[in-house]
């Protein structure tokens, strides 16, 4: 079989178990994104070489606190910690910085909020005003995927300047501005239908989605380049790893979350 054959095959699995996941219930949607969840802390401590279980135990014991109470000061707390550590973490990428981590306790506090934290609002971010939304997380999902469709195919057959070519030698500016541009588009259609947000407010999402989730695959893509790997993983023939997958919906959750939650 074909690496395009593989990765269309494997790729139309992971989005077909994603969607039916969310439809069906909000237990299912947990779990899953707790699997993957899961698999990305996997796949993340292989990269930085973090031995021990603490980071599952962790994630499972907080996850399980959050969704007891969605409306606590604990969880603004977090959604503060877990912003500013995105924040550095782009600094980082933009100096060209390389990201240290020392000791286990510098790997750990990394892990805690670079995955850890990111992933427990990707778990949140369809509920909403208490109650669970299965729309609201498909439209993300469609900004995301349409943002990252149209920059592979802009950026390869149009693509000339390099966007930052230290970290992701194939991403280009014009493939940027063309998945921006069609995220915009995506965000203006899904408004028409999805009325939980005014058009403006689903621009601006789709604004987040595409230059934070960008940003996130870069930053993923210094780590990999960091540890000298091409993939996160293997678990998705001709994709990588859950984490190659999830890297820009996980940098992109909680600056979402924060948009809808105490922006509008």
């Amino acid at each position: 079989m074909s690496n395009l054959l593989k990765r269309s095959f494997s790729g139309i699995i992971y989005v077909l178990i994603f969607l039916f996941a969310i439809l069906f219930s909000k237990e299912s949607y947990i779990v899953l994104v707790s699997l993957f969840s899961f698999l990305c802390i996997w796949e993340f401590s292989k990269l930085i070489k973090f031995n021990g279980f603490i980071s599952y135990i962790l994630f499972a014991l907080t996850l399980f606190l959050m969704l007891k109470k969605t409306n606590t000061y604990a969880i603004k707390g977090i959604l503060i910690i877990t912003i500013l550590s995105s924040v550095y973490l782009i600094y980082q990428l933009l100096v060209k910085k390389e990201i240290t981590f020392i000791n286990d306790r510098e790997k750990l506090g990394l892990m805690i909020r670079y995955i850890i934290f990111s992933l427990l609002f990707l778990v949140l971010l369809p509920i909403y005003q208490g109650e669970y939304h299965p729309n609201l997380m498909i439209s993300i999902l469609i900004m995301i995927w349409v943002n990252d469709s149209f920059a592979f195919l802009v950026g390869k057959n149009f693509g000339k300047r390099k966007l930052f070519v230290s970290v992701s030698p194939k991403k280009t500016i014009e493939g940027f501005v063309g998945g921006l541009i069609f995220a915009l588009i995506a965000a203006f259609a899904i408004s028409k239908f999805n009325l939980e947000f005014t058009t403006f407010n689903w621009l601006v999402i789709a604004l987040i989605v595409s230059v934070i989730g960008t940003v996130g695959d870069l930053v993923e893509s210094k780590f990999k380049r960091q540890a000298n790997i091409k993939d996160s993983g293997s678990i998705m023939p001709g994709h990588g790893g859950i984490l190659d997958r999830l890297d820009s919906l996980l940098f992109v959750a909680p600056f979402v979350y924060l948009y809808i939650n105490f922006i509008i």
